[in-house]
């Protein structure tokens, strides 16, 4: 228990740590290793983009209500909206009747339903989803549009790799650091029950993403 006169640590580290062990997990599942690995076809890849289609669509479909929340609203930035390029990317991927032959996996109509839910019931946990997938395509999301380009030969930061291109954030380094800013003063919101829920809410974001993942890995065995 910290003494009156410690700080609590920022809420951004916080989540970090508590979830550090299934980022892990998720980010070494076999698929994303082979994926990564350029050891897959870009069919994966394609099956991989029409699961986050769902994922952000989820992510994106209550923003309006969420922009007004203390909590969740400084983070309601429109400079990271996903869902268009991702639809743009299928286009070229799978061609323009996509929609007609893409499915959701179960992990996908999980993690689907739970941020649907959050958006709608509890913004602070929605935090935990918005964090979770946004910062790592800021980040992680980087290296797999580097290896979709020299392995399948998409245009740089082109079709088939837009989803990975944030067009209106010139700085990704000063944006993260400013979305890690804004994490930190919704903490501050928080007492500290909540804010270890959300941390909880982190671990299990990772657990749902990981479960995509490996059900994607499923799909696509190698046959070594």
């Amino acid at each position: 228990m910290s003494s009156p006169d410690q700080q609590p640590a920022a809420f951004s580290a916080l989540l970090r740590t508590a979830s550090a062990e299934e980022h892990q997990a998720a980010e070494q599942s076999s698929f994303m290793s082979d994926l990564l690995g350029g050891k897959l076809g870009v069919q994966a890849y394609t099956d991989l983009t029409g699961q986050l289609w769902y994922v952000y669509r989820a992510l994106e479909s209550h923003l309006d209500v969420l922009a007004a929340d203390p909590v969740a609203g400084p983070l309601v930035d429109r400079a990271l909206l996903r869902t268009a390029a991702i639809e743009r990317d299928l286009d070229h991927l799978a061609g323009p009747d996509w929609r007609g032959t893409i499915a959701p996996l179960p992990a996908t109509e999980a993690i689907a339903a739970r941020i649907e839910e959050l958006a709608r019931t509890w913004p602070a946990g929605y935090l935990a989803h918005h964090y979770t997938r946004y910062l790592g395509d800021l980040s992680g999301g980087q290296i797999i549009r580097g290896v979709a380009e020299r392995t399948w030969g998409f245009e740089r930061k082109g079709d088939g790799v837009r989803f990975y291109v944030f067009e209106e954030i010139d700085n990704p380094a000063a944006f993260k650091r400013d979305y890690r800013a804004k994490l930190d003063a919704a903490g501050e919101l928080m007492d500290e029950v909540e804010r270890r829920r959300v941390a909880e809410e982190c671990k299990r974001a990772f657990v749902l993403n990981g479960a995509i993942f490996a059900e994607l890995g499923g799909r696509y065995p190698l046959s070594a």
